[in-house]
This record gives structure tokens, C-alpha cells and sequence, in this order.
């Protein structure tokens, strides 16, 4: 479901504009559609207030919980499933987070990433991506929402900015803490500056090699590193908001001296933070995390050259959940293992 086919839908049970953001914000802050002081009867139409109870029960049904998986850093991955069946993974975060997928599986591929290993199955409609901002917030507060889980969004723009358009208004989320995460595509720097509700923009960097970054994301668009980068300073100085550069640290693969000068080649003096994150290690696939003591050092290196950097830890790690991990034991689906070349060797 989109959230514009709902926007219809109470139109045709009688419903002003004032009605409809009344109904959409109460479901986004998965708060009853009764609550308030005064009776719905007294203010809603008739027909809408007839049709309420089974709208909320089929809202609810957008996204249902169908495990939970708390992890030790106070975390918790949730394997949700969707109204047809497909199961996607939200997380919850430290600090009032939460990470939402876009997308049943993912066309892009990254050889690192569990979720792109049985590729695209569907989109995540809109009023989908939403209802897993509102089971979430049935279980604890959610201040910011990243769009950083299964899928990748520029592949779903429609639905993405839709649901982004919501959060940001009656959702309740600042626009500076709703982050759309992407491997970098022509259109996402095209239409986020149009939008009423302006994102933050994390893009998956991974290297400055571009025969690397090509093997590594096989099948995102072919941005150079540098030319990612200048779409990325673009953007942050337009909307005041530093560009957040992701980078899964690969041992062997992205964590030498090289990546090290590269990286102050293309950040220094730009308006940006980089995330480290050591890898999540994915069973079957042959990609391996530096010891933290490593990627600590690598972080120290980085600051000592003015390129700031945080290294964070991939929630979930003590219960597996990352990258698709957990739809991947519930649906078993087909696995392919992937060799491991040397560092900075282009693939064949």
C-alpha cells in the first residue's frame, strides 16, 4: 500500500484535508485513532468514523512482528512481516533509532551483504515502510529513522520520498534525523533538494578505488569515488547537513595504507563524517571484520589527518542480524558463495 492510495481512500469516506493528517499522524505515532479528548463522533465524518476501526486493523497488519532479537548493546533486530507474507528486517537503535528496510531483498548486490544475495524480490510500498515506523513505536520511542536496511531506496524513490514527506510533517521526525542511505544514484540528487522534507544523505563509499568499489557493489551505478563525493558536497552545502560517508571495513580488502591516503585525498575539507563500521560477518560468505584494536587505529589515523570519523559498531552483532541475516535464516533462501580477491585486484 502507498500512502497516497490511503490518502484516497479517506477522501472517499468524507474526509478534509484536516481529517486525513488527523488519521495518517495518529497511525505514524502508533497512537489509537480514538485519542484525543474529544469523542471522533463529534468532529470525523460519519462514514469515516464507521470505517476506523477496520482502517486501524488493516494498518496494523502492514507490518507484524514476527521475532525479536534484542542484542546486548541495547539494540533489538525485528524480523517483520508484510500483509503478503515476505518478511523484511527493521532494528532498533541506541538512542531512540531506528533502521527501516525498502525493499524485499536488494538488486544491487553488494558481495559483502547477505540481503543482496537472493536479489529483488518486490518494493516496500510507502504506507509499508511507515507501518514499521509505527510497530516500532509501539515498543519503545523513536526519535530518528534511517533508511539504511534491506533494499536500496534509490531503487524505491517514489515510496521512500512519500514516506519521508510523512515522517518529516506528522510523523514527528526532524528532517535532519530522517537519513536516506544509498549507494549513490543520479536521481536521489535530483529529487531530495525538491522535496518539502529534506533528508540527510549517507552514501556507501566502501573505498576510493573504483575497480574496487565496482567489484564490491557490482551493480550500483557507475559513480567514481570522487564524482560520489562532489554530488555528496553539493547536497550537504544545500541543505546545511554534513553528508554521513559509510564505510564496511573489510579486512584484507579496504583497510590498508592506500584506503587510508585515499580517503584524506577525497575528505579533507569537506563537509562530512565518516562511518566506520567493522564488517558484520555473514556465515557463508568469505569476507572477514578487523580486529576492533585495527580499526580503532585506522579511526586515531584519520582524526590525527582532519577526517572525522566515527567508528561504530554494527548493532545486533551478538545475535547475527545484520544484513539481512535474519530473513535469510527465516526464508532460506539459495546462497552463493562469493571468492575472496586480494586487496584493490579488479575483478576479472
Amino acid at each position: 500500500m502507498r500512502i497516497e492510495h490511503l490518502r484516497q481512500r479517506l477522501r472517499a469516506l468524507g474526509a478534509n484535508p484536516r481529517h486525513e493528517q488527523r488519521v495518517l499522524r495518529l497511525w505514524s505515532q502508533a497512537l489509537p485513532q480514538d485519542a484525543g479528548r474529544r469523542q471522533v463522533e463529534h468532529f470525523l465524518p460519519a462514514t469515516l468514523v464507521a470505517a476506523l476501526p477496520a482502517l486501524a486493523e488493516e494498518l496494523a497488519g502492514l507490518a507484524v512482528l514476527r521475532s525479536e532479537h534484542p542484542g546486548e548493546d541495547g539494540s533489538a533486530r525485528l524480523l517483520v512481516a508484510l500483509a503478503d507474507g515476505q518478511t523484511v528486517e527493521s532494528v532498533l537503535l541506541p538512542r531512540d533509532g531506528l533502521c527501516v528496510s525498502t525493499q524485499v531483498g536488494c538488486a544491487v548486490g553488494c558481495v559483502f551483504c547477505m540481503t543482496g544475495q537472493g536479489g529483488l524480490v518486490r518494493q516496500v510500498g510507502s504506507a509499508e515502510i511507515v507501518a514499521q515506523v509505527a510497530l516500532a513505536r509501539t515498543r519503545r520511542v523513536v526519535k530518528k529513522v534511517v533508511f539504511m536496511g534491506m533494499g536500496e531506496p534509490a531503487h524505491n524513490l517514489d515510496n521512500v520520498l512519500e514516506a519521508i514527506d510523512l515522517l518529516g510533517t506528522v510523523g514527528n521526525i526532524g528532517h535532519k534525523n530522517l537519513v536516506f542511505s544509498t549507494v549513490g544514484d543520479p536521481r536521489v540528487f535530483e529529487a531530495l533538494p525538491q522535496g518539502r522534507v529534506k533528508p540527510a544523505l549517507a552514501l556507501s563509499l566502501h573505498t576510493t578505488k573504483a575497480g574496487l568499489r565496482e567489484q564490491l557493489l557490482p551493480r550500483a551505478p557507475r559513480f567514481t569515488p570522487e564524482a560520489l563525493v562532489d554530488a555528496g558536497e553539493r547536497y550537504a552545502r544545500a541543505t546545511g547537513y554534513p553528508i554521513q560517508y559509510q564505510w564496511t571495513l573489510l579486512e584484507g580488502i579496504n583497510d590498508g595504507d592506500d584506503e587510508i591516503e585515499g580517503i584524506v585525498r577525497l575528505l579533507h575539507g569537506k563537509y562530512a563524517i565518516l562511518n566506520m563500521i567493522p564488517y558484520n560477518t555473514v556465515d557463508d560468505l568469505p569476507y572477514r571484520r578487523p580486529s576492533w584494536a585495527q580499526a580503532a587505529e585506522i579511526a586515531r589515523r584519520l582524526h590525527r589527518r582532519g577526517i572525522l570519523t566515527k567508528l561504530r559498531q554494527s548493532a545486533g552483532q551478538d545475535v547475527e542480524g545484520g544484513c539481512g541475516q535474519l530473513r535469510a535464516r527465516a526464508e532460506k533462501p539459495a546462497r552463493r558463495t562469493i571468492p575472496l580477491r586480494a586487496q584493490g585486484t579488479p575483478s576479472a
